[in-house]
């Protein structure tokens, strides 16, 4: 099957006739209701996207086989390396997540496992699904939190039944519970402490002290809003806007943070600043409910139970350290920064404001916010040091892109997001499996006319099955 351009329908002449204005009622009207100024841009930019179509380069082509028989064919020329023991690490953290939670049953357990490994069979959707897998994963290990804290009214029994892992209720029905005898303390005074010790005070109760109306509007919309759909705002740019490459890089960075940060919170549970203003210093334990602290205005404002409800079914009580509302924001900033550099002041104020607002909210003391960056900084410069594609200056989306250019400069000069005219050192492909595409990825000098192209192994982390397609299937015939 011959792969098609991903933007092949601007040339599609039957959709050409099927939006045409007289085949449309009331189309014909549009073009005065629309400045002229807006359609000339339009037409500019469709005119300019149609032209970056270069009929010899795949490199910024999805892949459109619905074929397993490709999917074999990859996993055949694979050439495997120590990276590719990530699978069967999310594959535990998976399989773990499933067998303790008590929903959904079985069957739905059962359809959903054969749904994501036909999804991973098909090349026209392993090329999103693998690299997403890592986000998936997080998610199952993060709603099975719940299960691996038990619920309040079977603490009790359960501290009377240490060797027991798995308790019936008539309310919970069978679950597998782990015992509060083998979950670690809850630290109630050490962020406190480190809060004093390196600012001097503590920073979240003194931006709480003062509350109105207009401060719990901006702290929440940040915190309650942006947090939630800013994930897919950047995929969305990364997949347009960035390299060829760049949104695999981006999800897996996305994934593995949050699976580490919630391990982090998972061994070393740590209260948050809304327990120290309701309970002081008390010691904690695994039956105190969730809070929405200063989010409770916000319910109050807008007349409805959202937040309040939530967080008090939180699945993570006690994951205060390291904050993910700060690694996510940073991680994106970092990646923003990146392929629009000139803009990323403004992503480093949406970033200041978040932090502004976890602390305003009584969600998080400032050191957790600080811990959260600095993983999502260790995740960003791992994959950019050997992963993600680099941005060329005369490349605006992803389709002008005939080459890529991944990792670090090799000349020894310093990365600067602000500066976008900075020269690059070209990189290396790897296999189909690891890629998605067999196309030559430069290795010296900014044209890729007569550079080398040796593999490299390590691409095999982030690269895997890339929106990008292979070659190969450019020389099969329909």
């Amino acid at each position: 099957m011959t792969n098609k351009s991903y933007l092949a329908f601007l040339d599609d002449t039957s959709a050409t006739d099927m939006l045409a204005r007289t085949n449309v009622p009331g189309l014909s009207a549009l073009p005065s209701l629309i400045p002229h100024r807006v359609r000339r841009k339009w037409r500019a930019t469709k005119s300019r996207i149609r032209s970056r179509q270069s009929p010899t380069s795949s490199i910024a082509s999805l892949e459109t086989s619905w074929s397993p028989s490709d999917t074999l064919r990859s996993l055949r020329t694979h050439s495997w390396s120590i990276y590719d023991a990530q699978y069967l690490f999310l594959a535990v953290v998976a399989i773990f997540s499933l067998s303790v939670s008590e929903a959904p049953g079985p069957f739905a357990k059962t359809f959903a496992a054969t749904l994501l490994m036909t999804g991973l069979c098909l090349p026209i959707t392993r090329q999103f699904l693998l690299p997403l897998l890592p986000a998936l994963t997080w998610l199952f290990l993060f709603s099975s939190c719940k299960y691996v804290s038990p619920p309040p009214r079977l603490v009790s029994s359960l501290l009377f039944a240490p060797r027991t892992w798995r308790t019936s209720s008539a309310d919970h029905g069978t679950a597998t519970y782990i015992s509060p005898d083998y979950r670690p303390a809850i630290w109630v005074r050490v962020l406190p402490a480190l809060e004093n010790i390196l600012y001097g005070a503590n920073l979240s109760n003194i931006l709480s002290a003062n509350k109105h109306t207009v401060l719990d509007v901006l702290a929440w919309f940040p915190y309650g809003f942006l947090h939630y759909v800013s994930p897919f705002i950047v995929s969305a740019c990364m997949f347009i806007w960035g390299p060829p490459g760049t949104l695999p890089v981006w999800a897996r960075a996305f994934g593995y943070m949050n699976i580490t940060a919630v391990l982090i919170q998972i061994v070393f549970p740590c209260s948050p600043p809304w327990y120290e203003n309701t309970y002081g210093l008390a010691p904690a334990n695994y039956s105190i409910p969730g809070d929405a602290a200063g989010l409770k205005a916000m319910d109050k404002l807008l007349g409805i139970d959202l937040f309040t409800s939530t967080f008090l079914a939180s699945p993570m009580v006690f994951g205060a350290f390291p904050s993910l509302h700060s690694g996510w924001a940073t991680l994106e900033t970092l990646f923003m920064g990146t392929v629009f550099p000139r803009l990323f002041p403004l992503y480093v104020g949406y970033t200041m404001w978040l932090w502004w607002s976890t602390m305003y909210l009584s969600h998080h003391y400032a050191v957790d916010l600080v811990a959260g960056s600095l993983l999502a900084g260790v995740c960003y410069f791992f994959g950019r040091a050997k992963f993600l594609p680099r941005p060329q200056a005369d490349k605006e989306f992803r389709w002008d892109y005939d080459y890529v250019e991944i990792g670090d400069p090799m000349d020894g000069a310093g990365y600067n997001m602000l500066d976008i005219y900075e020269e690059f050192q070209p990189h290396s492909d790897s296999d189909d499996w690891a890629s998605g595409s067999s196309s030559s990825y430069s290795t010296g000098g900014r044209s890729p006319v007569g550079a080398r192209s040796p593999i490299d192994d390590a691409q095999s982390l982030w690269d895997s099955d890339t929106v990008v397609s292979s070659t190969e299937h450019s020389s099969r015939k329909d």
